[in-house]
């Protein structure tokens, strides 16, 4: 006796849709007029868009059905369909490979873009409005660097930084104070389980007590018996 397996049958090409969609669409290639294959397929969109309701949520849902009618057929199927057939080559794009950026960077903390940052403040001709532009990029080194290090930096650490980032071209000077940041440790996480245990200790000496003074009454209510 052979049993048939779903692991000895053709791999499910959209596995939503189920094998008996498979199936028909099989059985609509092997049709031999166009008229009995256009028929059809129709019925089979039909029953594809009734099993899978959220697709009428998307956008020209009858296209997207239509495509996915070729995909099943492994784009053999010959009817007339009202949008154009997809191709292979389409369908199974593969994106383009992504360039990752690969610059190196003196100080990671502060990040490449206050680089590109110093690059454009270099250029500034406006004096007024050069100083203000450094002075933002020396308070955002400051965030930077506090958030990072998880630690206080002074604002002669910053500028002497920012300085020689820049080899010596853009200088604050002591007369600048920065935005005011510190780093604040954060509470223990265990303050709640603590209060916790103490609240339960607290109740089980209670009870310990109340339990001896009963104890104590009830020995002082007894009669000696002779």
């Amino acid at each position: 006796m052979e049993f048939d397996y779903n692991s000895t049958r053709k791999k499910l090409i959209l596995a939503e849709y189920g094998r008996n969609v498979q199936n028909m669409v099989a059985y609509i290639c092997t049709l031999p007029t166009k008229e009995e294959r256009n028929r059809h397929a129709q019925v089979v969109i039909d029953l594809m868009g009734f099993l899978n309701p959220h697709l009428r949520d998307v956008t020209d849902f009858k296209h997207k059905l239509w495509d996915h009618l070729h995909i099943i057929s492994d784009f053999q199927i010959d009817v007339d369909s009202p949008y154009p057939k997809p191709t292979p080559g389409a369908i199974h794009a593969k994106p383009e490979t992504l360039n990752y950026p690969q610059h190196r960077i003196k100080y990671k903390h502060y990040g490449y873009t206050i680089e590109l940052m110093i690059n454009k403040a270099k250029k500034i001709e406006d004096p007024d409005r050069k100083k203000s532009m450094v002075q933002s990029m020396a308070n955002f080194m400051k965030m930077a660097y506090v958030t990072w290090n998880k630690d206080s930096v002074s604002d002669e650490h910053i500028i002497d930084d920012l300085k020689e980032m820049s080899n010596n071209d853009l200088v604050l000077g002591d007369d600048v104070n920065l935005t005011k940041l510190e780093f604040k440790t954060p509470p223990p996480g265990n303050r709640t389980k603590s209060n916790t245990n103490n609240q339960q200790n607290s109740g089980g000496q209670k009870n310990r007590q109340q339990h001896n003074n009963k104890n104590q009454n009830n020995g002082g209510k007894k009669r000696k018996r002779f």
